[in-house]
């Protein structure tokens, strides 16, 4: 199985912050499996690391009010056709994520407040039929 994962879970430092979120679950997962780490924040030339984003009224802006909407889409959609490329069979997502998030996201107002919704990135994906799977998934297991 070809599955794409979010880089940040396999120990990629590429988050905001420019830590990582390294998951032994995912990577247990992960074993025996085609791996394609991505980041679609990093994708789309954003820096690591980089002031916090959440998707407010629909558009990807920064704690410090500027939108970058056009590197989270941009990413997202590089991601994609690498995915559709590769025919991928599953991505692996970070929770919560304005990239990333599948169930859920924070809601905008930098509060640590979550409401349901996907991010670019999952919302992406899910328009174009592919499986994806939030990475809490695999701690509930």
């Amino acid at each position: 199985m070809k599955i794409m994962v979010s880089a940040c879970l396999l120990g990629q430092d590429c988050k905001y912050n420019g830590g990582n979120n390294y998951c032994d679950k995912v990577a247990s997962f992960l074993e025996g499996h085609e791996v394609i780490p991505v980041c679609p924040e990093v994708e789309g030339g954003l820096p690591v690391p980089r002031i916090p984003c959440e998707i407010v009224d629909g558009i990807v802006t920064n704690k410090q009010g500027e939108s970058k909407d056009k590197e989270f889409r941009a990413g997202a959609e590089k991601c994609l056709q690498k995915a559709i490329a590769e025919k991928v069979d599953l991505v692996i997502l970070q929770s919560r994520s304005p990239s990333c998030g599948v169930k859920q996201i924070y809601d905008g107002s930098f509060s640590g407040r979550l409401i349901e919704g996907q991010g670019v990135f999952a919302e992406l994906l899910n328009k174009h039929g592919i499986k994806t799977m939030d990475s809490s998934e695999l701690l509930e297991g």
